[in-house]
């Protein structure tokens, strides 16, 4: 396994750690070891700052699948038809030199958030780009935020923050076509509360220094803003009043509209004679062909929204088309795009892709490998030339979109929840936003990597929860949006809906609703009776008979407020598709301890539990915890009484972690994300669940990234280790790995929580200390092997992880350490003869039959020296991995001694001959 560093300027935790985790990953069959005692992490301050750097060695394999998510900026370099940005909704900016037969990712390790709004390229400078973060197409459920501008001054290389950060989220940046210093930036804002940093900036210093040039009000953001490029001093702004509700999409008010300044930005002047009094969501842009020609489209009351023009340079207006397709959803929608060389021609995206090319009196459909469209790159010099960014990623055509690139090669899906399987491989599965739900494998016996073959449709929707019995799948239930639920039947092949209320519910007021559904709208199997299924409304219902029938097990477990069970969009667009439906439950668990006794979570704050099987149900929500989304809910594998619950309220504009706990049935509870909230204030938790092996073992993942507590969240370390900055959405532990959904980012695979497990405060103080290994197995077609650069995940590593710690020394002979200097682990660049570390692998008659070491100078070596990683600054550990590739002869089982003062770690073991 290669190392790899993290390059953020934001450090998660001062490290100063006195050893490193080391993985040595050995070709054999499954080991059995001695059992290690699992030690009481003590609880120092000190031990939160330092403990990170002993597992820092384990690594996270991307799995998948390689079917794009959801992107909405674009841009390109038009000088380079090869060279193209995409920024995708949580999974970064990434880059393609070669027109998108391959991706790859830029800013990983230089941003503090992973959602992106706007990319701009410099024309007269392309190694200029600079980055807007926060998604600005704002949805109610998958919606990050971002924080402010970056630039890269060699082509993405590497990134700098330039600020901002309050304005939330940006839906354009312009930057002069002859100065790449000087640069604006549309500022949207934060979708969920009135906030100040709302309109358009300027800076003439590359970002070093911000004006607030443009400023309407706290509930007006800037949607869009054009330049003209045959006088960039003229700038077209588009203005936005809108807030969201969690029930509620208000998107429309007197602050929307247009204006323009012919002095780069000095002063501005409205420029609204002839459109409509009142708008909602609007874009606009300049025509290069004809700087006099400008497009608006608007979203306004029926008859008077649609795509307006102007030939006066914005002086008049005439509406030239209203069709009901330009302005769908105008809230998620509303982009224009004026082709730079033809004066008639004019796109919008939307759900579809659409073109004129009579002046935007009629409209064609341009086909494009995914719908939703959310931005549109133009080669200013050839129109035939275009980037799309849309829910499916990226992608590039070279004839004005007759054919497209694929987006089946970008790593990037939204992934809403996960459920695992006890097959051998197990399986993941979860639903992709945008997509099919998926189930794949989380690692497979064939060589080389993860493709599509490892992967299938599970049932359901983009939404799904997935459930089954976990020993025996067959039977796959996946919900979607408006409670559609599906049976499929993976031996048959068959699927078949088992809505429990076949309502057609697409626009329908939540008042009038038999069930709300959750967008997001839980099913779970008992884990006590397979043939037990629990899908939550705003009741628990549960069926007895694969869905056939249906029964309410539960009241009402939600806050009932029938205020925000009306429209759920205004003033002049209604949202139809269900995501803002409100008072439901979100989330449900049954002990897997106690038969009937279940937990159950609302969008609105509450939770309840029955210890009955539903006679009577007590609402157990913690005191004075404020209304917000219970996204997760796990109760505990330890204490029957016990469970871990998240709150979100980021849409209140509150992105604090809110993490409970609790040991009777939910009579108390306790916060524990104050390690998490000290590390990243604004790393709101999405789910916490417990180790199923170890008590007090926690893994949390947030909008900021995965972190662990061995001391039942008292205190958090960060886990990302090589994970990418993204959403975690959902985790789950199993076959002694964790496997994490992510909502930029597909799934992720943790292998081998040995450590994790077994790991104690202090252990590399005294000197070395070996980790028992877990099971491991010698599959006869290989592990690993090749994997393909960019349509592949990465399969689980051959062979068996040895991980240990080696401890720090001071000058000369460290207490129980190798001799060398601090920080160097005793191989420095020029290490003494007594500094080499050596790993021995004995039979059961203590017969060496494989050496590792760093001393690659020895005879014994051959071809598996020890690779040690530098410790990160301000640690004086090490880590390193190497690989045994053996013959006939191998390691049918084996046991760990220890690291002895040489710096030897011995295994013991018996050999067989294959």
């Amino acid at each position: 396994m290669r190392s790899i560093e993290a390059r953020s300027p934001f450090p998660l935790f001062p490290r100063s750690a006195r050893g490193l985790l080391v993985a040595l990953v050995l070709a054999a069959p499954a080991a059995e070891v001695r059992a290690a005692g699992v030690p009481t992490v003590a609880q120092e301050a000190d031990a939160d700052q330092e403990g990170t750097s002993l597992y820092q060695s384990m690594r996270w394999r991307n799995v998948g699948p390689f079917r794009g998510g959801r992107a909405v900026a674009a841009a390109g370099v038009p000088d380079d038809r090869l060279t193209y940005y995409m920024g995708t909704a949580g999974g970064g900016v990434w880059k393609t030199s070669d027109a998108g037969i391959s991706w790859h990712p830029v800013t990983d390790g230089f941003v503090g958030t992973s959602s992106v709004g706007a990319v701009a390229v410099s024309e007269s400078d392309p190694n200029v780009v600079y980055v807007g973060m926060g998604e600005h197409s704002i949805r109610g459920v998958t919606t990050s935020h971002g924080d402010g501008v970056y630039r890269s001054t060699d082509a993405g290389r590497t990134w700098t923050h330039m600020g901002l950060a309050p304005t939330r989220t940006i839906s354009r940046i312009r930057v002069h076509p002859e100065d790449p210093d000087l640069v604006y930036v549309a500022a949207q804002g934060s979708p969920f509360a009135p906030t100040p940093e709302r309109g358009i900036y300027r800076s003439r210093d590359g970002g070093e220094t911000w004006e607030l040039i443009l400023h309407v009000d706290e509930n007006t953001g800037a949607s869009d803003l054009a330049m003209d490029r045959t006088n960039p001093r003229i700038l077209y702004a588009s203005m936005w009043d809108h807030d969201r509700e969690p029930w509620y999409i208000r998107s429309g008010g007197p602050g929307s509209g247009f204006w323009k300044s012919t002095d780069g930005g000095d002063t501005w002047e409205e420029i609204n004679a002839g459109l409509p009094e009142m708008m909602g969501k609007t874009a606009i842009d300049v025509s290069p062909a004809d700087p006099d020609r400008v497009w608006a489209l608007i979203e306004a009351d029926e008859d008077v929204d649609g795509v307006y023009r102007s030939d006066d340079a914005g002086r008049s207006w005439t509406l030239v088309s209203s069709e009901r397709q330009l302005r769908g959803r105008a809230w998620y929608y509303i982009e224009i795009y004026a082709d730079p060389l033809d004066r008639e021609t004019v796109y919008v995206m939307n759900s579809p892709f659409l073109k004129s090319i009579d002046g935007g009196r009629t409209w064609e459909t341009i086909q494009t490998p995914h719908v939703d469209h959310h931005d549109l790159w133009i080669n200013p010099f050839d129109s035939q030339v275009m980037l799309s960014a849309n829910d499916g990623g990226g992608t590039v055509t070279f004839n004005g979109g007759e054919t497209w690139s694929t987006q089946e090669n970008q790593p990037t899906a939204q992934i809403y929840r996960i459920a695992v399987d006890n097959q051998f491989p197990y399986r993941m599965y979860g639903g992709q936003q945008d997509n099919t739900s998926v189930g794949m494998l989380g690692w497979a016996t064939h060589a080389g990597g993860l493709g599509w073959k490892d992967w299938f449709d599970a049932g359901g929707g983009e939404s799904a929860w997935v459930a089954f019995d976990p020993d025996n799948p067959r039977y796959l239930y996946a919900t979607s949006i408006q409670g559609m639920i599906t049976e499929l039947d993976t031996e048959l092949g068959s699927s078949r809906s088992v809505q429990a209320y076949p309502q057609f519910q697409l626009g329908m007021d939540a008042e009038d609703m038999r069930y709300r559904w959750n967008w997001n709208g839980p099913v779970v199997v008992s884990p006590h009776d397979p043939s037990v299924i629990y899908h939550g409304a705003q009741h628990l219902l549960r069926s007895r008979d694969r869905g056939v029938t249906w029964e309410e097990m539960s009241p009402d477990l939600t806050r009932n407020e029938p205020e925000k069970h009306v429209a759920a969009g205004g003033p002049f667009t209604n949202e139809a598709a269900g995501g803002e439906v409100y008072n439901t439950i979100m989330t449900m668990a049954e002990s897997a301890l106690e038969a009937g006794t279940i937990w159950v979570g609302a969008d609105d704050g509450l939770v309840h539990i029955t210890r009955d099987n539903g006679e009577t149900w007590t609402d157990v929500t913690p005191e004075g915890m404020p209304e917000g989304m219970v996204n997760s809910l796990d109760a505990s594998s330890h204490e029957p009484g016990g469970a871990h619950i998240t709150l979100s309220r980021y849409k209140f504009d509150d992105f604090a972690p809110y993490i409970y706990k609790t040991t009777d049935y939910g009579e108390s509870w306790e916060r524990i994300d104050a390690g998490i909230a000290a590390d990243r204030p604004e790393a709101w938790a999405r789910v916490v669940r417990e180790d199923p092996e170890r008590r007090g073992l926690l893994y949390a993942g947030t909008e900021l990234g995965m972190y662990v507590s061995f001391d039942d969240g008292a205190s958090w370390r960060s886990l990302d280790l090589n994970m990418p900055l993204t959403q975690i959405t959902d985790l789950q532990v199993r076959a002694g790995d964790l496997a994490v959904a992510t909502q930029g980012r597909g799934f992720w695979v943790l292998d081998d929580l040995s450590p994790l497990r077994q790991w104690a405060d202090g252990e590399a103080a005294d000197g070395h200390h070996l980790y028992t290994p877990s099971t491991a197995y010698r599959v006869s077609a290989g592990l690993g092997g090749p994997v393909g650069p960019t349509t592949t995940g990465q399969n689980k590593p051959p062979g068996v992880a040895i991980d240990y710690v080696v401890g720090g020394a001071s000058e000369g002979v460290g207490s129980g350490g190798i001799p060398g200097r601090v920080g160097s682990c005793g191989w420095a660049s020029e290490p003494a003869a007594a500094t080499s570390l050596m790993l021995e692998i004995l039979d059961a008659g203590g017969e060496v039959i494989r050496t590792f070491t760093t001393d690659t100078d020895d005879d014994r070596v051959r071809a598996s020296a020890m690779r040690p990683r530098p410790p990160p600054p301000g640690t004086t550990g090490c880590s390193g991995t190497c690989a045994w590739r053996v013959g006939r002869r191998i390691a049918e089982s084996y046991s760990v001694s220890s690291v002895t003062h040489r710096g030897i770690v011995r295994c013991r073991g018996r050999t067989a001959r294959g």
